[in-house]
């Protein structure tokens, strides 16, 4: 369990199935900016690739993920995921030896949820909203 904490701390710090995406405004939500969860960890999301995927950026980590070996990855991308429908991404989070399977939904103008899987079985979401 503490390996799973510190993935899902490494992508969004954490990601059961995520809320799906508001579809009123659907077009109007822009996923880029800094985000920050319950805790204190924050990610800057940006378009990437070919302008269509996400790529998250580890700013800052708290709270039990914040051990000697994930804060290696504080200001490194450790996110890239294709967009797979409006506000929608699907994608991996690593660092290090560590990874999962990630999706992030834009569920509003201020709000991403991460949703991370490990093995496809241990499943967390963590709700991040905009700074």
């Amino acid at each position: 369990m503490h390996k799973f904490k510190a993935i899902a701390a490494i992508a969004g710090l954490s990601m059961l199935l995520a809320a799906p995406a508001m579809s009123q405004d659907a077009a109007a939500l822009d996923p880029s900016g800094t985000f920050v969860d319950e805790w204190g960890t924050t990610f800057t999301f940006s378009l990437c690739g070919s302008g269509t995927d996400l790529c998250g950026t580890l700013d800052v980590l708290q709270g039990d993920s914040a051990t000697e070996e994930n804060l290696a990855y504080v200001g490194k991308q450790v996110m890239q995921a294709q967009q797979t429908e409006p506000n929608t991404w699907k994608g991996a989070l690593e660092a290090g030896g560590l990874s999962a399977e990630a999706t992030v939904t834009q569920t509003g103008p201020d709000t991403i949820d991460i949703q991370g899987c490990q093995g496809g079985l241990l499943c967390q979401t963590l709700t991040y909203q905009r700074q």
